[in-house]
Order: C-alpha cells, then structure tokens, then sequence
C-alpha cells in the first residue's frame, strides 16, 4: 500500500491509507513506536539530559518503527528542533505527540517536519475530527486519534479516523499517574466490529515493571505499541527495545 497516496479519492465512511507514518506501522509483526522526552506532568523529570538525536538513534539500532516526540517546552521540555533532529539522524517516520487541538496545530507540525501528529478525541469537539484530518491528509501529515474506552473507539471509527490509539490512562494532561494496564486488553474485544484496515496502537504503561506486556498487546491484535517512559529512563534502550520486540514475537495477529 503506497505511503504517499492520502485518501482524497475516498468514499465518505471509507478507510484512509494514510502516509509515511502509516505505511512504516503497515509492516508484518507488532511494531514500536519510541517516545523522545525528557519530563512529564505526572512524573516529573525522566531523563531531563536527553539528548534527542542521541535517543533517536539508540531507538533506531533497537528496531523501533517510528518516534514519538513531545516538543512542547513547559510540560515536556521538549522543541521542534528535538523532533527535526530525531527525524535527521533516523530518518524514520516521527510523530508529534503534543496536545493538539486546531486547524493551525496541524499546519504547525506540517512546518516542523512531522510525519504524524496526534489528536486526543476527549480534547477536541468531534466534529473538529474530520477537517483536521482532512488538512493534514492534503499536507501529508498522518493523524493518530487518541481514545480512552470503547465509546471513543466507535466515535473515533465513525467520524472516518484510520490510525487510532488506545490510550491505558484516564487523562494524559493529569498530574496523576493511573493507567489501567487491562485497558488494552479489554478494549481490543472491539476490535471485531470495526474495519480491519484501521491501525490500533496500545499506548501507555507498556514494558514497565508490573505494566503490560508486549506479548498480551501483540495477541490483542495492535499493530504497534507506543512505548515512552520505560525506553527514556532505561540503561540501555537498544537491548531493552530489542527485548521487548522479541517478547511480541510469534504475532499470529490478522493483518
């Protein structure tokens, strides 16, 4: 399926194909996306030295698919310029994982270089879906809808949305850190009524101690796992990514 054909020519109701970040989760197996950060609201400091292209490139020699990378200073302390050196180095596909909320949101990413940009179903008015996805489409930015239950899902699914995330905590703006390790899981018993084309991602609490594994995501049916603070604050990413891909392996999932 071309990376560079956007859906323009679609029916209303029909699946996208998305672009370059899309195409790079279309692969066989379960695939990661690495998260670049350097602190969060609920956790504070994770690696508050981090150099982006640095991490970039460990993720990249660990098997990562594509990055995710925060570039909003005050939360995250992170800049566009972490994103455009992260896709330099790499030359993977990156996601710009902010909270986003406008028509300008989009064109911004498109200016700072995102392949991908992510869009919280919960912090927008759904109808503001569809044109946001539309225009990013036309710039050849792919959009990753983020959603919390199954309600969001059907939501997110009917208002045309072809990449879409399960998110394992409540409200990522919080300075409380609850992730419900099962969500994944649970919400994945969904995944039969809706078309098979859309891409679903787990995100959140995945490869940490007690968390969710990589294994249980895999057989859930996701195609990629987005996986942050277990890879910022680790030792040694690489081995720690190439571990984690070895424990989603055999993936039996339906492509």
């Amino acid at each position: 399926m071309a990376a560079d054909n956007p859906a323009d020519d679609t029916e209303p109701g029909s699946v996208a194909v998305g672009h370059r970040f899309a195409a790079a989760l279309r692969e066989a197996g379960l695939s990661v996306i690495a998260e670049i950060k350097r602190r969060s609201p609920s956790r504070g400091a994770l690696n508050a030295d981090a150099d982006a292209a640095d991490l970039a490139s460990e993720y990249k020699a660990g098997g990562a698919a594509c990055l995710s990378v925060l570039t909003e200073s005050e939360r995250f302390s992170g800049s566009p310029e972490d994103l455009q050196a992260a896709k330099a180095v790499t030359g993977l596909p990156v996601l710009r994982k902010d909270f986003l909320r406008t028509l300008d949101d989009v064109r911004d990413s498109h200016a700072m270089g995102a392949d991908a940009m992510l869009v919280i179903l919960a912090d927008i008015d759904p109808a503001q879906l569809p044109p946001m996805q539309e225009l990013a489409l036309s710039l050849g930015v792919d959009v990753l809808t983020e959603v919390r239950d199954e309600a969001e899902l059907e939501t997110a699914v009917g208002l045309g949305a072809y990449m879409i995330a399960i998110n394992q905590r409540d409200n990522p703006e919080s300075t409380k850190f609850t992730v419900d390790y099962d969500k994944a899981v649970r919400v994945s018993r969904s995944f039969e009524n809706i078309d098979h084309r859309i891409l679903l991602i787990a995100a959140s609490g995945i490869g940490v101690p007690g968390g969710t594994s990589m294994r249980a995501i895999a057989d859930a049916g996701y195609h990629a796992a987005l996986i942050g603070e277990a890879l910022v604050v680790a030792e040694d990413p690489p081995t720690l990514l190439r571990d984690l891909i070895a424990d989603a392996e055999p993936n039996t999932r339906a492509n």
